[in-house]
């Protein structure tokens, strides 16, 4: 205990000795600062105006949403220089979905390939779940139908919009997934 008492008690001598040798200002020091203070030429450039906000009205009216079924409706009426996409479209509209076209493809990883017979099989995790994908089964929110399976990628053809809203056909590939060991 009294050897603890000491050690403050030093400790406590060094701190207050130190901490008096902070309260003398150099004179060198405070000119040099009166010097830089003097010298010192802050630029302070003037804050410009706001601008005025310009209110657009909105014509909700005109317009059709984007996200309605009339709009693909619309489109697919009003496309008559491309007659077979429009009738691939209106075919692809009155099939079943499949539950993979529920998933966007970028959340879908083609994990392996089997061959049954002739006919080679994709393996295809979404969801937690591996799915066996064969020619001409559908797959992601695209309208994406499998056209052709190799061993390291799944090749889909898709229906897309263009930049001009115009109906295109496309081709994406979901390439193999190795070295994942999930």
């Amino acid at each position: 205990m009294n050897r603890v008492r000491r050690s403050m008690g030093v400790g406590g001598l060094v701190a207050t000795v130190a901490l008096a040798g902070c309260f003398g200002l150099d004179d060198d020091l405070t000119q040099w600062m009166a010097q830089q203070r003097a010298q010192a030429n802050p630029r302070i450039e003037p804050v410009r105006p706001p601008t005025a906000f310009q209110p657009e009205s909105y014509q909700v009216d005109a317009e059709l949403s984007p996200f309605s079924d009339d709009k693909l409706v619309r489109a697919l009426r009003s496309d008559s220089s491309n007659p077979a996409l429009s009738s691939l479209l209106l075919a692809e509209q009155r099939r079943a979905r499949e539950p993979l076209e529920d998933v966007p493809l970028d959340a879908m990883a083609m994990v392996g390939s089997i061959q049954k017979g002739a006919q080679r099989v994709a393996l295809v995790r979404a969801n937690g779940l591996i799915h066996q994908v064969r020619v001409g089964s559908y797959l992601g929110q695209n309208l994406g139908r499998v056209t052709a399976i190799s061993e390291h990628q799944i090749t889909l053809r898709e229906i897309v919009q263009d930049a001009a809203g115009e109906w295109v056909e496309r081709t994406t590939t979901l390439q193999l997934l190795e070295g994942t060991g999930k």
